[in-house]
């Protein structure tokens, strides 16, 4: 007896459930797309106010540093023209743009050939005696810190007293550095004054071998970086513009500083792009007391 066949059929999508599950892949890849793009601009954002807040934080340690050790009163704003005024005295919206002062050498205070100490016992008009200082190391020290030829000869110093931008040597040409004594012996511990000065001899003193200013270069539209000079002396007739120059920080979009009394506060901003037309900024303020 021969068995019935029966011909079996499996069901398939109707062409209405394809196209449900076209549509449904399609909603669900565009958002995935458009979740992994904002993922990704996420990341590229925050990896760009990273590595900007990095070097704005970085930049203004370093000035901040420096600016620490500025000789109180010798803290001044230039213009480009290289008119100047005291930090107190600044304008506000102010076109100057340098900001300068003279800082005293704190890193070799008391191993570096000079011990911060006068007898003005035995002192004179023109010269007094430093105990524990060496002359001869004071030399060399300046020399390896400022990679010149620049030496204790040239080097300036400042007793407790009130300094102003006027009695530093910041007019042109060192026309005016009666606040300065400037180290002109080479005696073991015995430190001779120049002529010029008028500052009476006190029990302490600062040494000073160079002056700072960082200064606006390479203008981009309202873009540009921002140069630390150093190693120049206005008190010896030196510009800024002869100093030593190190790139302190890139892309810069406000760098602004004002003063009141011993205080300088300052501000940086930093632009970093992200891709095309687009940029982020970051910025740093700072008050410096000394």
């Amino acid at each position: 007896m021969k068995k019935s066949l029966r011909s079996s059929s499996k069901s398939a999508f109707s062409m209405l459930e394809l196209i449900f599950v076209i549509v449904i892949l399609g909603i669900v890849s565009s958002i995935g797309a458009e979740i992994i793009a904002k993922v990704y601009e996420s990341y590229i954002s925050q990896r760009a106010i990273q590595r900007s807040s990095i070097k704005v934080e970085l930049a203004a340690t370093q000035l901040a540093n420096r600016l620490t050790y500025a000789v109180p009163g010798t803290v001044i704003g230039r213009r480009l023209d290289d008119v100047y005024l005291a930090i107190d005295d600044l304008p506000g919206g102010t076109d100057y743009r340098i900001l300068q002062w003279i800082g005293t050498d704190e890193d070799s205070l008391g191993v570096g050939g000079w011990s911060g100490f006068a007898e003005t016992s035995t002192a004179t008009a023109t010269s007094f005696v430093s105990p524990g200082s060496d002359a001869t190391t004071l030399n060399s020290t300046i020399s390896s810190l400022s990679y010149t030829t620049k030496t204790s000869v040239n080097a300036a110093i400042f007793f407790p007293d009130t300094y102003t931008p006027y009695t530093v040597g910041y007019i042109s040409g060192g026309s005016d550095i009666t606040g300065v004594n400037i180290v002109a012996g080479t005696a073991t511990s015995t430190f001779t004054l120049a002529a010029k000065a008028t500052r009476v001899i006190k029990e302490h003193y600062k040494l000073a071998w160079t002056s700072y200013a960082v200064v606006p270069v390479n203008q981009r539209g309202n873009i540009f970086d921002l140069e630390l000079r150093y190693n120049f002396q206005p008190w010896m007739g030196n510009e800024h513009a002869t100093g030593t120059s190190q790139l302190l920080i890139r892309n810069i979009s406000v760098f602004k500083f004002m003063g009141t009394g011993d205080t300088t506060r300052f501000k940086i901003c930093q632009q970093e792009n992200i891709g095309g037309d687009f940029n982020i900024t970051t910025c740093k303020e700072k008050a410096v007391i000394r």
